[in-house]
């Protein structure tokens, strides 16, 4: 009994133990319940996450592909653009039209020329028809000039004899009369008074006629001092011209010399007294801002000759623009402008040019001259600033103005042949200038500005200086006995004009005493034999002034016939060259119109050769752009077989390969960024996977050791019943 009441005691406190225990594991199951349901929900979540993993890798495939594809998709487009640009290029290759054009306009130059040049040799003959005529014109015009002078020479001396016969005639005709008067008053008795009177009337007109000859005498003689003195005149103004134009000449010398001897120490100077301060005030203005960019010049001394020959060339092709200033733009030009107004007078301040700087020469290789012996402007001169090269070449066209030492030379380049190409015009080392058919010879003898050698020209310009001092003495020497000629004139002029009016009170006098002594007595006797020997020498004298006249009319009727072959000559001439000078009018005007189409034909020729120019450009720059378009297809095959090394035939575009990768790398950069590393979601949904099975089967055996424990209780409840029977 007390062994079974032990048993029973020991049953019942395991049965109690039990109890608890199993109210524990419970209170176990219930909290691993809710701890599953955790895990089970943070287990799917990681298994939806590792899912998503799936479809990312199922997007990374599709990349892979997208890749392949796009490498493939490159070269087929370039394939496409390849065959597109030879399409393109065999099209420009068959396209001839400018070719063509050219030809045609070359034709066309080529007649143009042609009929020019048969005009212009037409016109040649013509002008030395016309000057080979001229010289015979002006040889018979001035025959006729000597005839027509002869003639009146030989007329005015005619009519001086006819109306000296005419007054020999009258005076004739009153001795006869007079003679008659005396012969009825011959038996008077002759009055002493009467016959002193009449020897006095006598001797009065042998005064009165030397008188008039000595009147004759002293005013031919007046003229002769008036002519000189009008010529020294001339003489002396010319001579005061020429001596104001050498002291002109000798101020601008010595005005150079000091400007020279200047610029030994400011080179400068050489531009102007006042540009060393003018570029000070530039420089102060600048630092001022009051210039957006600061203005250059002068241009002349920024530019420099490589070759010394050269200079007085170069100055006379640049002329005013190298002491001309350079902006960059309108409101530069304005502030620039406003400080010349302080330092130059108007009308003599440099040229501005607003001309935008640039920091690059222009490119004129396609318009510039090039000569194999002869430079250019351009090249000829060694320029730092790109801004001063390019307004040379904009104002001045200097890459297309060649330099050719000799002027010989220089117009076999530019006359004898067709001038190089864009050639406009040639200088010479003398300055002179060459067209295609002019030829201007230079003002300048000396470089003025770009001279290298200033020691040389001090020295030059003191020889012209010492010459213009020497001209001016020798001048003013000459203007001296001049005036001393003239004064020397004037007194003889006055002085003959003095016997002049002295003879003409004289001859006044003598006529009047004539007068008054035949008039005393009318009817008074004279000495016939006086009046007779008067008559006979009246008469001898009318036989030979009747001579003279003969002589004279026969000789002015044989220089009249002279005249008249000469003018009738001289007529023909003119109307010979008048002719010529007709027939050269329109000739010219068909040359200048010949001119204008020659001009225009080349024109239009070298607007195609342009264009043909441009066209074979394009075809070789789109060739060259096939062959680095097939290198490039090269490299993209084979960067292409490097990816995928199988070609995949591609439809879609590369654009719209392009635009899916990027949406597939968005997206699977977002999946990442969203999810986290792919590492981290497979070990963390391994985590709690296990986490998750762990507790469900440690939850799971908790059940079955309940159930266990149950069945167990059940069969010691059982036997406890037994056992208490």
């Amino acid at each position: 009994f007390f062994m079974k009441a032990t048993q029973l005691e020991q049953m019942k406190e395991d049965y109690s133990v039990i109890g608890k225990t199993k109210k524990n594991i419970h209170v176990q199951i219930e909290q691993g319940e809710e701890r599953l349901e955790e895990l089970k929900k943070i287990y799917l979540e990681k298994k939806d996450i590792f899912k998503s993993i799936a479809s990312v890798n199922d997007m990374q495939n599709r990349l892979k592909d997208l890749k392949h594809q796009m490498a493939w998709a490159v070269v087929t487009e370039m394939e496409k653009e390849i065959e597109l640009l030879e399409q393109a290029v065999k099209a420009e290759e068959e396209n001839t039209e400018f070719l063509q054009k050219v030809e045609e306009c070359q034709v066309k130059v080529n007649e143009a020329e042609k009929k020019y040049k048969a005009i212009q040799d037409k016109l040649i003959t013509v002008s030395e028809e016309a000057q080979a005529l001229h010289p015979h014109c002006i040889s018979l015009k001035a025959e006729v000039q000597a005839k027509r002078k002869a003639v009146n020479e030989t007329e005015i001396i005619y009519n001086r004899s006819r109306t000296e016969l005419k007054h020999l005639e009258k005076d004739s005709e009153q001795l006869r009369k007079r003679i008659e008067e005396l012969e009825n008053c011959a038996n008077q008795a002759s009055d002493p008074k009467t016959l002193e009177r009449q020897r006095k009337i006598a001797h009065l007109k042998e005064q009165l006629k030397a008188f008039h000859d000595e009147e004759i005498m002293i005013g031919q003689q007046v003229d002769q001092f008036q002519q000189a003195i009008s010529n020294c005149r001339e003489k002396q103004s010319r001579l005061g011209r020429e001596r104001t134009e050498v002291q002109q000449a000798l101020d601008a010398q010595q005005k150079q010399l000091r400007d020279l001897k200047d610029s030994k120490t400011n080179t400068l100077k050489r531009f102007g007294p006042h540009v060393p301060a003018f570029l000070e005030a530039i420089e102060v203005a600048h630092k001022q801002g009051r210039f957006r960019k600061k203005p250059l010049g002068p241009l002349g001394a920024l530019i420099h000759p490589k070759d010394p020959e050269l200079i007085l060339a170069i100055e006379s092709c640049l002329k005013g623009i190298l002491q001309a200033f350079c902006c960059d733009n309108h409101s530069d030009e304005r502030t620039l402008q406003f400080l010349m107004s302080k330092y130059y007078t108007r009308g003599h301040r440099p040229q501005i040019i607003v001309n935008k700087f640039q920091n690059k020469i222009y490119d004129t290789s396609q318009r510039a001259v090039h000569h194999p012996e002869f430079p250019s402007v351009l090249t000829a001169l060694e320029i730092d600033n790109p801004v001063v090269a390019n307004c040379l070449i904009d104002m001045r066209g200097i890459e297309t103005v060649l330099l050719i030492k000799n002027s010989r030379r220089a117009r076999e380049v530019m006359q004898c042949n067709r001038p190089p190409k864009n050639c406009k015009e040639a200088f010479t080392a003398e300055g002179d200038q060459v067209f295609e058919r002019r030829y201007y010879s230079s003002n300048f003898v000396r470089p003025k500005f770009l001279s290298q050698d200033v020691e040389a020209e001090i020295s030059h310009l003191d020889k012209e200086i010492e010459n213009k001092r020497a001209q001016l003495t020798v001048s003013q020497q000459h203007l001296h006995s001049i005036e001393n000629e003239i004064r020397q004139n004037k007194d003889r002029l006055s002085e003959h004009q003095r016997h002049q009016k002295q003879l003409q009170v004289k001859i006044t006098r003598t006529k009047a005493e004539i007068a008054d002594l035949e008039n005393m007595e009318e009817h008074q006797s004279t000495d016939i034999h006086v009046f007779q020997d008067e008559a006979e020498e009246n008469k001898g004298k009318m036989e030979c002034v009747k001579q003279d006249m003969q002589l004279q009319s026969r000789k002015l009727e044989e220089l009249k016939n002279n005249l008249q072959a000469a003018e009738k000559k001289l007529e023909e001439v003119k109307e010979k060259i008048h002719q010529v000078e007709e027939i050269a009018g329109p000739i010219k005007a068909e040359l200048n119109q010949a001119e204008l189409e020659v001009e225009n034909s080349k024109r239009h020729l070298q607007h195609y050769e342009g264009k043909q120019r441009e066209h074979v450009a394009y075809i070789n720059k789109h060739k060259d752009l096939l062959v680095s378009k097939g290198k490039e297809l090269e490299e993209k095959m084979a960067k292409a077989r490097q990816i995928f090394s199988e070609r995949i035939k591609v439809t879609r575009t590369i654009k719209s390969l392009d635009a899916e990768m990027n949406r597939l790398r968005e997206k699977i950069n977002s999946e990442s960024s969203h999810r986290g590393n792919r590492e981290e979601i497979i070990q963390q949904f391994h985590y709690a996977k296990e986490r998750y099975e762990d507790a469900s089967n440690k939850l799971k055996n908790s059940r079955r050791f309940i159930a266990k424990l149950d069945e167990v209780m059940t069969e010691r409840l059982k036997v406890y019943r037994q056992f208490l029977r």
